[in-house]
């Protein structure tokens, strides 16, 4: 029984962890909440010291770093900016770097894996991640611009690696591998998108196509998974926590879209 009474501390995360199921060696892909955690003596470098012991010296941790203001401005709605405006940013907005450009939204989890020593960055404008781990560069390396959360993204790669997802403290709308299964449903939609992206010249703005992802409907397909019993469900910290098999999850999903998106 988890005392929730005490704070969080490195070791009992770490215990946490393990008791939940996740094993040594893996390549573990999270998406977290530091505040679901509830009070963590030494916040979020212990939960990922936590994470890296779970894991063990041979694990890889994993961790989206998006940077959603690095999209058209066209597009934008909270808040939307004047159209006048536009020309402005697309000229102007700094190019992606992955050494320097912030992660949005992710959460303080995320961005202080990011910034961890020896941590690496895949190198997309919009949808990056960063790993830190033996198989960090497997992970990292060769995402494409066109294919932002498919095979040539490191959701692919977790998946070719066998790797593990850890929903911790937050739910399946958070869960990204779900846009990989995406990816792999029979011809799905496809919209345009745009970023600030670096040359050996300087910024330009890049155009591209890509797979229209929608994560509407993810916490109905996450229920749907977790209701075949292939997740384990438990707590970590204060926090209710999920751990599954990315190919799993992947797997499920492809065969629950072809469903219960027939047309779109």
């Amino acid at each position: 029984m988890i005392n929730t009474d005490l704070p969080a501390t490195r070791a009992a995360l770490a215990d946490n962890l393990a008791s939940l199921g996740v094993r040594r060696g893996s390549v573990l892909l999270v998406h977290s909440s530091l505040k679901a955690l509830g009070w963590v003596c030494g916040g979020p470098v212990a939960v990922v010291q936590a994470l890296l012991d779970a894991v063990g010296p041979d694990g890889t941790l994993v961790v989206p770093t998006l940077a959603p203001a690095n999209t058209d401005p066209g597009g934008w709605q909270n808040p939307p900016v004047p159209e006048p405006w536009w020309p402005v940013i697309r000229e102007h907005m700094p190019a992606f770097d992955p050494a320097v450009t912030p992660s949005q939204w992710m959460g303080v989890i995320a961005e202080t894996v990011r910034t961890w020593p020896g941590a690496q960055r895949s190198d997309h404008p919009q949808v990056s991640f960063a790993a830190l781990g033996p198989a960090a560069e497997a992970v990292v390396t060769g995402h494409q611009l066109d294919d932002m959360l498919g095979e040539r993204s490191p959701l692919g790669a977790v998946y070719r690696l066998d790797g593990d997802v850890l929903l911790l403290g937050v739910g399946h709308g958070n869960n990204t591998s779900l846009h990989l299964a995406e990816y792999r449903v029979p011809d799905p939609p496809r919209r345009q998108e745009s970023s600030a992206v670096r040359t050996d010249t300087g910024q330009r703005w890049a155009r591209w196509e890509d797979v229209a992802t929608d994560e509407g409907d993810f916490d109905q397909l996450g229920a749907a998974f977790e209701a075949t019993g292939r997740a384990r469900i438990g707590q970590v910290g204060a926090a209710e926590s999920r751990l599954m098999r990315q190919r799993e999850l992947v797997d499920f999903a492809v065969d629950w879209l072809a469903t219960h998106r027939p047309h779109r």
